[in-house]
Parts: C-alpha cells; sequence; structure tokens
C-alpha cells in the first residue's frame, strides 16, 4: 500500500492509564497509531424514520460503560504493568449477552459493567475475536433490568443513510452524536499485526476514545454497527470526521461461535500481497490488476503449496515493490481484483478447506490448491 493511514491501535475503546499508554507507544509523540471516531448532523430521515430524539430514548438505556482492569506488558523483558481502560457495549439479550470491541477488554482481569440506571455488574468475558475486533460479556441478569437494542442489516446499508452513534466517549456517560454512511466496504487493521478487517462502514458520526463496543444506529433505531475504529489524520488520536464501525452481519455471525466456544478458528494463507493498479505500470507487470504475491510464510499452507513470492526489490516512487511473485487473480473462481479480495474470501473459509488459486506466474496461467491452516495465535 502507498497510502499511509493513521489508524490508532488504542482503538476507541482504552483510555488505559497513562503510564500503560506510553509504554505500549500509544500515547505521547511520535508516529500515530490507531484509534476510533466520526461527526455530522443526522441528514433529513425519511417518512416513518425515528428522530435523534426518539432513538436516544429508545436505545440509550440498552448502551453500557464498561470498565476493565487490564494488565499490559511493553515487552518480554519488561514488568507488567496494571491500568484501567474504558469503553462501551451494548445489550442484546434478556439473558445478560453484551456486545464490545475485543480490545476494550483485552488483557482484562476484571470487568465492570454499569447501565443506564446506574446500577454495575461484574461482567466476564465469554469470547474474544481479534479478526473482527469483537467480545462477547456476559452478566448475571437477576436484579437488572436489561434493555436489549434491536439489530438491524447491514446488508441493505447505503451511503448517505443516516447513521447514530452512542457510546461514552471520554468517559462522558451515553452520548448521541449523528452523521451518515459516509463510505462502505472500508478495510481496517485487526487487531492481528498483517490481517484486516474487511467490509467496514465508515460514518461522520463523531466517535472518539471511549466509544469502543457501541452502537451505530440507523433512522429505525436498529444497530447497524459496532463502532471501532478512527481515522486520526495525524492529528494526534482525535475525531476528524471519520469513523468506522464493524458490520453488525459480521457480529451476527461472530457472536454465536463467542457463545459456544469462547473463540473463534480463522483461515490462514500465509501470504503478504500488493495490490496491482496503475501505480505499478512502470513495472510492466503481467497483468494490470489482481495481487502480487510479495512474500511468502515458511512452511506456512501457501509455502507447501508451492506459492512464490517477490525476489528482486525494485523502487516505485517512494515505494519498494518485491517483484517476481505470482499474481493471484482468483480465488476458487471468484475474481481477485486486489489485495483486499485476497483477505476476504480467505477470511470467509475455515482452517481445513480446500481453495484454487488461478495464479500467473511468469506470465503463464497456472492452478495452484492449496489446504488452509489455522491463522497464528489462535
Amino acid at each position: 500500500m502507498t497510502h499511509v493511514t493513521h489508524f490508532v491501535a488504542a482503538l476507541i475503546g482504552g483510555a488505559v492509564v497513562a503510564a500503560v499508554l506510553l509504554l505500549s507507544g500509544a500515547a505521547g509523540g511520535g508516529e500515530t497509531k490507531t484509534v476510533l471516531a466520526g461527526a455530522t448532523d443526522l441528514a433529513n430521515p425519511k417518512e416513518g424514520a425515528l428522530t435523534p430524539r426518539e432513538i436516544y430514548k429508545r436505545d440509550a438505556p440498552g448502551v453500557v460503560f464498561i470498565t476493565a482492569n487490564v494488565t499490559q506488558t511493553a515487552s518480554p523483558f519488561a514488568p507488567e504493568q496494571e491500568g484501567q481502560s474504558s469503553g462501551s457495549g451494548f445489550v442484546i439479550g434478556k439473558g445478560g449477552s453484551i456486545v464490545t470491541n475485543a480490545h476494550v477488554v483485552e488483557g482484562a482481569t476484571r470487568v465492570t459493567v454499569r447501565f443506564g440506571d446506574k446500577r454495575s455488574a461484574r461482567a466476564r468475558v465469554a469470547g474474544r475475536d481479534p479478526s473482527t475486533d469483537l467480545a462477547l460479556l456476559l452478566v448475571d441478569p437477576d436484579g437488572l433490568d436489561l434493555e436489549p437494542l434491536e439489530l438491524g442489516s447491514s446488508d441493505g446499508v447505503q451511503v448517505g443513510d443516516p447513521t447514530v452513534a452512542i457510546g461514552n466517549p471520554f468517559g462522558l456517560d451515553r452520548t448521541l452524536t449523528t452523521g451518515v454512511v459516509s463510505a462502505l466496504q472500508r478495510s481496517i487493521p485487526s487487531l492481528q499485526p498483517g490481517f484486516t478487517i474487511n467490509n467496514v462502514i465508515q460514518t461522520d458520526a463523531a466517535i472518539n476514545p471511549g466509544n469502543s463496543g457501541g452502537p451505530l444506529i440507523d433512522a429505525q433505531g436498529k444497530v447497524i454497527g459496532v463502532n471501532s475504529q478512527i481515522e486520526t489524520g495525524g492529528s494526534g488520536g482525535g475525531n476528524v470526521g471519520i469513523g468506522f464501525a464493524v458490520p453488525i452481519d459480521t457480529a451476527k455471525d461472530v457472536i454465536p461461535q463467542l457463545r459456544r466456544g469462547g473463540s473463534l478458528q480463522r483461515a490462514y494463507l500465509g501470504v503478504g500481497t500488493r495490490t496491482i493498479d496503475e501505480g505499478l505500470d512502470e513495472l510492466n507487470l503481467a497483468s494490470p490488476d489482481g495481487a502480487l504475491v510479495q512474500t511468502v510464510e515458511p512452511g506456512s499452507p501457501a509455502d507447501r503449496a508451492g506459492l512464490r513470492g517477490g525476489d528482486e526489490e525494485q523502487e516505485v516512487g517512494a515505494d519498494s515493490v518485491r517483484v517476481g511473485g505470482d499474481i493471484i487473480k482468483a480465488v476458487d473462481g471468484k475474481k481477485v481484483r486486489d489485495s483486499d479480495d485476497v483477505s476476504q474470501l480467505i477470511g470467509d473459509r475455515r482452517p481445513g478447506d480446500r481453495v484454487v488459486l488461478q495464479i500467473l506466474r511468469d506470465g503463464t496461467r497456472s492452478v495452484v490448491t492449496v489446504t488452509l491452516g489455522r491463522r497464528p495465535g489462535f
């Protein structure tokens, strides 16, 4: 990728104590990392849609404030640091199920949830999925007046649709902001280095640190996404009007699996790729599009199947590109236009699945069959 983004991986969830943030590189000077956020007025709603006031009255009671005591280690040789992070979440079931971001409760030794009526309860982390930055918390519902939010669908969301975000930015309890869907099918970094979350909803409804895990809501008051990250634009971690939410349809797939097993198994190919576009025209590659294999991890499924990475580096502007590797053109017959397509098509599979890759090698088309492995760290 030639464009350097400024995602802050402290992620909108965590206001971890300054000492821990400094050790982890998520605070202070230097290169901007990854947080979470967005901003704008609600567009004129369609007839029959709810007003922001009505949405807040209906949904805010189901949005929760999450506090987690966390343990972090800056390096294998440094002592553990104790701190606290905070974020948002929302109730999805009367039985005590709560959705939030995985980064909000990462390293948590104790999790407390505060509800709209100011009651608090201890929560258990039933499962986390770093690949989608989603987590499921469970609380004992006895004595609690739980008000689950209604889940919508992210499948029919369109650019320009009104959005509402409710959360706890900077610890400000149950704050509402409004905006629109400003783009679709974005990709953002997951909690696993080198992997992305795909089909993400972009919004300009203002979200900031502390909004992580809160709901992104449509004009009918239904949840369409889980607020997760912001583009900082190098501004130091604050909202610049571009926020990202994990689609609720992704959550609908992940949460039941977390409930059953506590974690997910993700498929793994083991290649690093580079999108072929007009920026690489001067290299005279064998295809104007597709995913150019840069690296193949030793011992990975791709390595065992004989895929080849680049063996020569060439400078393209300010970038260095490995050439000489395979070009992935299709996965199981589905066209690959860029690197994101590879990530998504492999991400939709399970460990042990066999996939057929159509590739170009030295200008010649061929087919490679790969048995996918389990993603490292899972």
